[in-house]
């Protein structure tokens, strides 16, 4: 079988997901996995999803991309002052999480979330984002890599051009061949599966709410998902 490359959406906490997800993927040691990004605050195990992913990214070839969650788990993790808006979206569950953590498992979470990317090109010219960018001329471009987590803007437009000719499409979604994002579930488009607009896929199906954890192989573009992670935690709230 040939390597496969697969995108798999964000996870927020749901590590019975990530692994019913593992179990289904069954990755060879010579396929690449690229993560999108937003590992943490959900599901009440987010600690945990980044002790799999450590694990995980010692044994297979993986890319991690940096979510706009993460961001503020790192500065959490660095001793800033808890930020409000993290709070208020589910950074308690994830700091809740590391009771019992030892702080040299902290810093070592810590450097996993530095090593973290803000974007990623394959060899195909194939981009990776958790959000999207701004920059006419690309994420390299984006002076506040922030903008990188954050971004909704890009799927939108691919959303509004979708169904246009190629030739006649805006020069940002021109720069690549795709482009494959999270950050933004599909179920507000009342979609439980990856959408597709343009030369754009968006993977985030909602694990964090009452969706499903989903990778897509990017090459062949089959689809795998896992049941809905509100399944899978019982008595918890998730991101809902």
């Amino acid at each position: 079988m040939a390597n496969r490359i697969i995108a798999i959406g964000d996870i927020h906490g749901g590590l019975k997901a990530l692994i019913q997800l593992l179990e289904k993927l069954r990755p060879a040691p010579n396929d690449q996995l690229i993560f999108l990004g937003d590992y943490v605050d959900g599901w009440s195990e987010s600690a945990q999803v980044i002790d799999l992913l450590m694990a995980l990214n010692d044994e297979l070839p993986c890319t991690f991309i940096k979510g706009n969650h993460d961001v503020h788990c790192e500065s959490w993790l660095t001793g800033q002052p808890l930020n409000p808006r993290w709070l208020t979206g589910h950074g308690y569950s994830t700091i809740r999480s590391y009771a019992g953590y030892s702080g040299r498992q902290k810093l070592a979470h810590l450097e996993f979330f530095r090593n973290m990317k803000y974007f990623h090109i394959d060899a195909a010219n194939r981009l990776y984002v958790h959000g999207g960018f701004t920059a006419v001329n690309g994420p390299v471009y984006e002076e506040d890599p922030g903008v990188l987590t954050k971004d909704r803007t890009l799927w939108e437009l691919a959303r509004a051009m979708d169904g246009g000719a190629a030739a006649y499409l805006p020069k940002k979604l021109q720069l690549f061949h795709e482009v494959y994002v999270g950050h933004t579930p599909t179920l507000n488009y009342d979609s439980y599966v990856p959408m597709h607009a343009c030369n754009m896929w968006n993977i985030d199906t909602g694990a964090g709410f009452y969706g499903k954890l989903s990778a897509i192989d990017v090459i062949t573009k089959e689809v795998v998902q896992t049941v809905p992670v509100m399944q899978l935690y019982p008595g918890e709230r998730g991101r809902n």
